[in-house]
């Protein structure tokens, strides 16, 4: 499972000219899932990314996490994360999980983002969209629990 996390002041997802989600500030999660991800890797990235201290206390250092600052979470699936650009020009995606069962991956983590006690938008699994932000900062970390 691979996530780009990205520290934003504004965040909407657009579909079809129709605003799916939004937030006001917090976080943007770009979620991308392999063949053999689970409830294992839910919940580890669960945990990092509600903990996370990337926000700033009152001595201006990354101290704080979403929860503290009052912030929301968006979330938008990518399979494009698990791009393969070793050979060629034409990235492929073979190692993306199959999207049946991405999908309720999908749904199950954004589940328990929400859970932690986070207002979490969504983007629409599979669809074409549209994403806008502003990074704060900028403030982006990449997890891939390949790595942990």
């Amino acid at each position: 499972m691979r996530v780009v996390v990205q520290r934003a002041r504004q965040a909407q997802v657009t579909i079809d000219g129709q605003v799916k989600g939004a937030i006001d500030h917090g976080l943007v999660l770009l979620v991308g899932f392999e063949d053999g991800d689970g409830q294992a890797e839910l919940d580890y990235l669960t945990h990092k990314i509600l903990n996370l201290r990337i926000f700033s206390d009152d001595a201006g250092k990354l101290n704080l996490n979403v929860q503290q600052v009052g912030g929301a979470i968006l979330s938008i699936s990518q399979f494009t994360l698990y791009a393969d650009t070793r050979h060629g020009n034409r990235p492929s995606f073979t190692d993306a999980g199959d999207p049946a069962t991405a999908s309720k991956l999908y749904d199950t983590f954004n589940q328990q983002l929400a859970a932690g006690g986070v207002q979490v938008a969504t983007g629409e699994f599979g669809a074409d969209m549209q994403v806008s932000l502003t990074n704060d900062g900028p403030v982006t970390i990449c997890y891939d629990t390949d790595q942990r």
